[in-house]
């Protein structure tokens, strides 16, 4: 007899949540602790409840930010955390670089520091590359010359604060979106047996190299530079929509096709403010 189900929600319950919970991952389906009267941390070990669903809300937990692999659980389909998209529990702009990180497959960059350690609570603006403002909020994200490859995430359009983005001499280029699933699963080691688990059963198997059309959400960015990557494909129309963009650098790509820009103004850099591949 293995316990599938805890059910304690609206039950007075006080304290702290025992980190010993976690050692019911791969067995729990279900664990609601909501409504109650909880406090502290959310132990990191919860995220270990693989395929579980994940009820808390209704508590009065101290510290807001919940554990990276608790917040993520959702991106393998499971209906897991009932404060996945709290932004006090789990920062949206934390959960896009965590997908972004794995998609450009961040294990092998050269440098990584802070970014994915093992410190479930660490501040995503302590990670290399990052620079925040006062309220946390990413402005600047520069990862140029660094190692990456995979691909670029849609989730970047989720950085809508940024204002300088600088990928520039990478090889960010085609990568399945079955391995993208991959990738997370062996970082938080998932149980790919488990029914509700579907990192393993992901048969549709896109493969793009593009930029993604969300980029067109970074309504505050002035500087994009994506060049000396392999992006293939035409570039997406929303560049055009960017009304702040000051400086675009696409040149040693693969894009068959741009937008219309004309908000580019040559006077703010010395280098280039639009370079694309010759023939476009």
């Amino acid at each position: 007899t293995v316990l599938e189900v805890l059910e304690l929600s609206s039950n007075v319950l006080s304290g702290q949540i025992p980190f010993q919970i976690g050692q019911l991952g791969g067995t729990l389906k279900r664990l609601d602790l909501s409504n109650n009267t909880l406090s502290g941390t959310i132990p990191s070990q919860i995220g270990q409840l693989q395929g579980a669903s994940v009820l808390l809300n209704g508590n009065g937990f101290d510290n807001k930010t919940a554990p990276l692999s608790l917040c993520m659980l959702h991106r393998v389909g499971v209906e897991a955390f009932d404060l996945a998209f709290d932004p006090k529990f789990c920062p949206i702009e934390r959960n896009a670089l965590s997908d972004f990180y794995d998609s450009a497959k961040g294990a092998e960059w050269t440098d990584r520091t802070n970014w994915l350690d093992g410190d479930e609570y660490a501040s995503y603006c302590d990670w290399t590359g990052v620079t925040c403002d006062d309220m946390n909020h990413v402005t600047k994200l520069d990862l140029s010359n660094n190692g990456l490859s995979g691909r670029l995430s849609e989730s970047i359009g989720d950085l809508t604060f940024i204002e300088v983005l600088d990928l520039s001499d990478n090889d960010i280029k085609v990568m399945t979106i079955s391995a993208q699933f991959a990738i997370y699963c062996r970082r938080f080691r998932c149980q790919l047996s488990h029914p509700k688990q579907r990192c393993a059963s992901r048969t549709q198997i896109i493969s793009q190299g593009s930029i993604p059309t969300e980029i067109g959400n970074l309504t505050n960015i002035t500087y994009l530079r994506l060049s000396y990557n392999a992006f293939t494909g035409a570039a997406p129309e929303s560049l055009g929509e960017l009304a702040q963009l000051q400086l675009l650098q696409l040149q040693t790509n693969r894009i068959t096709k741009i937008p219309n820009i004309t908000q580019l103004d040559e006077s703010i850099y010395n280098n280039s403010t639009f370079v694309t591949d010759c023939g476009v």
